[in-house]
């Protein structure tokens, strides 16, 4: 199974068995979906979505044959995931990104390691032997993701990427 994080069950709500998940996931409409299996906690705990709404910054989950919140008491704070190869995505997904070889103008920057989220947009952290740049992963920035070859092209602009 191929895991991804989409967030955490961070409370329950109301006494029949919902959670709320706080979740920045970017593909939530393939996600939260009737008859789609999250997987709950470092055990992951596989449990089937029996309806979805939106509330406030929250994603409200009800899960089939659960209908009381003692029932879902020990998933709180506990995190939530998706089997990738259960979910249609159309999209490059964050983890796909993770070790790609980065260029500007044709000559290697470094390699993406780790990516942040400041609640607006995605931004790569690029670590080369020398320097740790970061790029916003926003089409201003990121000009192409190839992922057959594992390649990111990004635009060079003055003060981008620390030279040094």
């Amino acid at each position: 199974m191929n895991y991804i994080y989409i967030g955490d069950i961070v409370n329950t709500h109301g006494i029949k068995g919902e959670v709320r998940i706080l979740s920045h996931f970017k593909f939530k409409s393939s996600v939260f979906i009737k008859g789609t299996s999250l997987y709950i906690g470092k055990d992951k705990v596989k449990l089937v979505i029996n309806s979805y709404r939106k509330h406030k910054v929250y994603d409200m989950v009800t899960f089939v044959g659960i209908n009381d919140i003692n029932d879902v008491l020990e998933y709180k704070g506990e995190p939530v995931y998706i089997d990738r190869n259960e979910v249609h995505i159309d999209g490059v997904l964050n983890e796909d990104l993770i070790d790609m070889s980065v260029y500007g103008n044709d000559s290697f920057v470094g390699r993406v390691t780790d990516i942040l989220n400041n609640g607006l947009y995605d931004i790569l952290i690029i670590e080369n032997e020398n320097n740790r740049n970061l790029v916003p992963n926003i089409d201003e920035f990121v000009l192409n993701i190839d992922l057959d070859n594992k390649r990111i092209d990004i635009n060079m602009i003055e003060g981008l990427i620390n030279e040094n």
